[in-house]
This record gives structure tokens, sequence and C-alpha cells, in this order.
């Protein structure tokens, strides 16, 4: 194991599969320069012919990569900011995650769309969006979002290799977080949640950058006694729904916690799934901690202020853990 940040983590994981895979290009705004970091490199290891920069402009970039899928390529489509998608939406919504049933699977597009999203960094209503809800009702994409550096690498490669759009979702201000990183060959298969931390008292879903601020809630509360299971999805579609149910039948509570717009947001998804399904066992009412339905502010007090933290958090769990049915 390595000690790495997740830009790194991701950075290997790219160069490790264009190396294994001739087929894969890269393209997109400032690729070359690497403004994040994770395309560092990849120019000088891989050339023009498979590493380019494009204008700026996203309905080019998200229609280039539906047109070169479907001519035998694998892509990588980097978008930068999640805001960005917004743009190129219509060869998102009505090519990429409709082809392969409208030609039933004669036309695949392997394509990995790459962005930024989520707040945290100051950087305004125009690049703090957390799109992930957007995309997974489209129906025919899926959806990445990795909670560590390790994770980062190993369902990158996996979004890489699948036949399917898939959006990898970095979450802002996170790239420079380290984490262990295996040294080994590792694939992360989609659709696989992993229990970040087991408990007995309570089930928090933590989705994308809000499962660091959930460990640290769960490891204070720790220390008063209160065994809190962090359950981390690391993709919302597919969705391993059975990790989750499996853990609220052993709780009996649910805490959903999403860095996305109260409304319509994964979390409202997940606590409409676990109520159809385990109902039998919730001993208390399934708690949300999202976004409040705006935009999100510039000034860094009032981000904090928006976006889901410990405090937010461990107050929802204390809610949960006091609620007592009504005599």
């Amino acid at each position: 194991m390595s000690r790495k940040r997740m830009i790194q983590a991701m950075n290997e994981a790219l160069l490790e599969e264009m190396e294994r895979d001739p087929r894969i290009v890269l393209f997109g705004e400032d690729v070359k320069a690497s403004l994040f970091g994770d395309t560092k490199g990849l120019w000088k290891r891989f050339g023009p012919d498979r590493v380019r920069d494009t204008p700026i402009c996203e309905a080019l970039i998200s229609g280039m990569a539906v047109g070169a899928a479907a001519a035998g390529r694998r892509v990588v489509c980097h978008m930068m900011f999640g805001n960005f998608v917004y743009t190129g939406m219509d060869a998102i919504a009505n090519q990429a995650a409709k082809l392969r049933y409208m030609t039933n699977g004669q036309i695949k597009l392997p394509i990995t769309y790459l962005a930024v999203s989520g707040g945290g960094r100051s950087a305004a209503a125009q690049h703090s969006d957390a799109i992930h809800p957007v995309l997974a009702n489209l129906g025919g994409v899926k959806v990445v979002m990795p909670g560590s550096p390790a994770d980062a690498k190993g369902l990158l490669k996996a979004a890489i290799r699948d036949d399917d759009p898939v959006f990898f979702l970095q979450a802002a201000g996170r790239g420079g977080e380290p984490g262990e990183v295996p040294d080994e060959e590792y694939v992360i298969p989609l659709g696989q949640a992993a229990v970040r931390r087991a408990g007995r008292d309570l089930t928090l879903v933590a989705i994308g950058a809000m499962v660091r601020p959930a460990l640290k809630t769960a490891e204070a509360l720790a220390g008063e006694g209160i065994e809190v299971e962090v359950v981390d999805p690391r993709t919302v579609v597919p969705l391993d729904l059975e990790t989750i149910l499996a853990s609220v039948r052993r709780t009996g509570r649910l805490v959903v916690v999403d860095e996305a717009r109260d409304t319509c947001s994964v979390a409202s998804h997940l606590a409409a799934l676990v109520a159809e399904r385990a109902f039998d066992a919730l001993v208390a009412p399934i708690r949300r901690v999202t976004v409040p339905d705006c935009c999100i502010p510039y000034a860094p007090v009032l981000e904090r202020a928006v976006l889901p933290g410990v405090e937010r958090i461990e107050e929802a769990v204390r809610a949960t853990l006091a609620w007592r049915r009504p005599a």
C-alpha cells in the first residue's frame, strides 16, 4: 500500500488503462496542461493522437465522445466542472444515454465522463452543483462517486472498461486528500457498496464527498457509546441497495447524507426505497441531510452553512436515535 492523493490515484488509473488498451483516447478542455492534475503527463506519454485539447465548447466535447465511442474508441471525456455538463447535455441525454437501447445493442458507447462535482471551494454557483441526481435520472448512464483515493483508482478503471457511458464525479476540494492505495492491479466493480464503519445503533449512508464528515461524526459519537454504521454506496447508478437494506435491518434507523439539493436528491430516492422495502425494520423515521434548494453561495461562511457537515449530520443522528413513537 502507498499513501497517495485522490488526484494521483486517478492519474495512475488513466495512465495504466491507456497503456493497457490502445483504443483509449482522452480529450477535453486543457487536458494537456492538466489544471486539476488528473491528466498530468499523459499528453507527453501518449501524444496528440490519443490526448487532445478541445475548444471551450461542452456541446462539441460531449458530441465528439459519442461519435468516437460509436466508431470503436474507448473515450475519456474530461468535462472539468459538473456544471459544464449542462451545456453538453443534448449529446449526453439524447444520444449517449439512449443509443445502445435504440440500436438494440448494436452500438456500444464506452465513454467515461470526468467532472469535479459539488461545493466546498468557494467556486460560486456556476461551478459548485452536485449534479449526480440529474444524471441518475437519465436512465442510461452510470454514476460513480468515490469517497477515497483507493476507490477513485479502482472505480475509474472499472468505468473505463465499461461498455456503457459512466460519469466519474470527483468530489470538489477532495483531490488533494491522501489515503492508502494498493500497489497491485485492482478494479472495483460498479454497483458494490462498502461498509466503512460497522455499528449497531443507526445506519448512516454517505454519498461521495459526504463519506469523510460521516466517518468523523461516527467517530465522535463512538466516544459516547453510540455505534453508527457508515455505508458508502460508491456508485449511485447502479445502486447496491441490498447492502443498505441489510444494514438498516440490523440497526432499525437510517440517516442519508447527500450533497445535493433537497428536492429530488438521491437521499430522497434512497429514503423511498428503504421505506418501501424495509419499513417493518424501521423503529424511527428516516432523516435526510441535504443542501437547501438554493444556489451554492460564493462566500465561504455561507457556503459552509448550506453544505452538510459534521454538525448537521450529528444533529440528524441524535434526533433519529432520540425519536420515540407517540403514546
